[in-house]
């Protein structure tokens, strides 16, 4: 299992962001715009808006991007009309893929996400095809050598489901999406400092890959988030260390 390690994985995940920072500023950006239209320019009245801005702070995004964004939202600026999609697929090695995008052209987007597939050794699924297999959740992640009593002790008493440590010391913690906050919040008041927080669709079983199956599935992921309307991609697909 040394070679799956899941701590490498975001390791090197976050290194693949940070290196498309550009884009990623355009994602949150949508997603800001989203979020304020659905429930409004309050971050603190509005859950969704609150996690997109934190992303946004995240990404050392300016605070007139954040708010430009938030007034396109709420009708104070011109801007497309996005719609949330989402797809689902295998890729290589048997590997379940959600494709989470906002598009404002889905005609456009559809062919793209199945290109990207297809030229991966991936298929398009149908709806819930692989949705099942994944569970969603606040999801926060602590690098090996934090305290885990530190951790379980926030965690549980703001309402935490889960708190489980691997073998490299990686220790997750996982609640309802609705506790987040509150959450992320005990965290904050503790001084502990995750590496990842956020809202996802979690694995709820992984399937390792090596070799090939590990370069392709790369790809298809690398492929995946570099197109304009992908916001989110989630596999249960777990990659050899050094790929």
């Amino acid at each position: 299992m040394a070679g799956h390690s899941k701590w490498a994985n975001i390791q090197h995940r976050k290194g693949r962001q940070d290196a498309k920072r550009g884009k990623l500023w355009t994602k949150i950006i949508r997603e800001i715009t989203v979020a304020a239209r659905a429930g409004g320019a309050d971050p603190d009245a509005n859950p969704r808006l609150r996690m997109a801005w934190d992303k946004a702070t995240a990404a050392n995004m300016p605070k007139d991007n954040i708010q430009r964004a938030i007034q396109r939202g709420t009708g104070g600026a011109d801007g497309a009309n996005y719609e949330e999609i989402r797809y689902e697929g295998y890729g290589p090695g048997g590997a379940a893929v959600l494709v989470d995008c906002m598009t404002d052209n889905r005609m456009r987007t559809a062919p793209e996400v199945r290109h990207a597939f297809s030229k991966n050794g991936g298929n398009l699924g149908q709806d819930g095809s692989v949705a099942f297999m994944f569970k969603h959740c606040g999801q926060f992640l602590f690098a090996p050598g934090t305290s885990e009593e530190a951790v379980m002790e926030a965690a549980l008493e703001a309402g935490a489901e889960d708190v489980t440590t691997d073998e490299d010391g990686l220790i997750e913690v996982v609640c309802a999406p609705s506790e987040y906050s509150a959450v992320k919040a005990a965290f904050e008041n503790a001084g502990l400092v995750p590496e990842v927080q956020e809202v996802v669709m979690k694995a709820l079983n992984e399937t390792e890959l090596s070799g090939s199956d590990a370069e392709k599935m790369q790809k298809l992921l690398d492929m995946l988030e570099s197109l304009d309307d992908v916001q989110e991609v989630y596999t249960t697909a777990v990659m050899d260390e050094a790929e």
